[in-house]
């Protein structure tokens, strides 16, 4: 498929820039080198639920990446679509090469999307986006957190190799995805064993994550 490069791309945000969803559209943009404008939804007021918004996305969430009419919600479905659409060898790789190492990429892509609840719940983006004096204090983990955390501990340790590097030779964006999730313990002083530390603070270095992160962000706001 080839694109039409004269369409304006958009990529639809939370105003707060604290989407870890966002997060993995933005890297796979720009590690693939593609130019394109972000676009803020005010989520603290609910216009995620207002018909200019719906008529873009049909689950009324950010990430929405917009080219022309065309428009698509949930960063997996956007991140295959860019890898489909401004593929290699034009465009950088933001998936494995290796169609087995591709299909374990999203297989973590889709688990931290959908698992771990309560580390999402308890531990929020907005900890590792915002200074912790802005944000509402953290609790201690309930044991739910904890057993989620373990999980989560137990499943990286098999990932991340031993000794450094990305997750499957070469970086993808399921690293900069798993990196996040342990991002929300990072920086809320939880004991991550160092080697997924480690990987966590690598991963973070990444021009396109130092980017994201550095971005202007509005006094938070918590989204209704």
């Amino acid at each position: 498929m080839k694109s039409d490069t004269t369409q304006p791309r958009i990529l639809h945000t939370n105003s707060t820039g604290t989407s870890p969803y966002v997060l993995s559209v933005f890297v796979a943009l720009r590690e693939k080198k593609l130019p394109f404008e972000m676009k803020p939804v005010a989520l603290e007021r609910g216009a995620q639920h207002e018909a200019p918004f719906v008529s873009q996305s049909i689950t009324s969430r950010v990430p929405v990446l917009s080219e022309g009419e065309f428009a698509l919600s949930e960063s997996s479905a956007i991140v295959e679509y860019l890898e489909d659409v401004y593929g290699a060898p034009t465009y950088p790789r933001v998936l494995p090469e290796d169609a087995r190492d591709r299909a374990r990429a999203r297989q973590i892509m889709a688990w931290v999307r959908s698992d771990l609840m309560p580390i999402r719940e308890q531990r929020s983006a907005e900890y590792v986006f915002y200074p912790h004096s802005e944000v509402k204090p953290f609790a201690p983990l309930s044991d739910a957190g904890k057993r989620a955390v373990e999980k989560l501990y137990t499943a990286a340790d098999r990932l991340v190799p031993e000794g450094g590097g990305h997750l499957f030779g070469a970086w993808c964006v399921a690293d900069t995805d798993l990196a996040m999730m342990l991002q929300r313990l990072v920086k809320t002083s939880s004991d991550v064993p160092a080697k997924l530390r480690a990987f966590a603070e690598a991963q973070w270095q990444r021009p396109a994550v130092q980017e994201f992160g550095a971005q202007k962000r509005p006094p938070y706001a918590p989204s209704v």
